[in-house]
């Protein structure tokens, strides 16, 4: 399907546009512990590179999913956190560990 033909009100599309990246949920599962720095965050999901991070990270913030924050401190602490908005996000996250866990058990791939 096209982009071009997808009605941009939709909210399943709207949704997936924040959302659908291969990282986000994972992020935010994540972030759903607890405050993560930077580096921990990417220790604890090392298969993404610090690129894609930093951008998902950013795009997160902007729709003010996660909350990043800066300490004067020196060396530079950041620290990200779920929003209260990003906790609303848990719900759709604990449904796809649930499918997984029910679903998916036996397969192999």
């Amino acid at each position: 399907m096209n982009e071009k033909n997808i009605d941009n009100d939709c909210p399943v599309w709207r949704t997936m546009q924040i959302m659908g990246s291969k990282w986000a949920m994972l992020i935010l599962f994540h972030l759903s512990k607890k405050t993560f720095r930077y580096g921990e965050l990417k220790r604890t999901i090392p298969q993404i590179s610090e690129k894609v991070l930093n951008e998902e990270l950013k795009i997160l913030c902007t729709y003010r999913l996660v909350e990043k924050e800066s300490y004067p401190e020196v060396p530079p602490r950041v620290e990200y956190s779920l929003t209260d908005l990003g906790k609303e996000a848990l719900p759709i996250i604990e449904a796809i560990i649930r499918f997984g866990n029910e679903h998916l058990k036996h397969t192999n791939t």
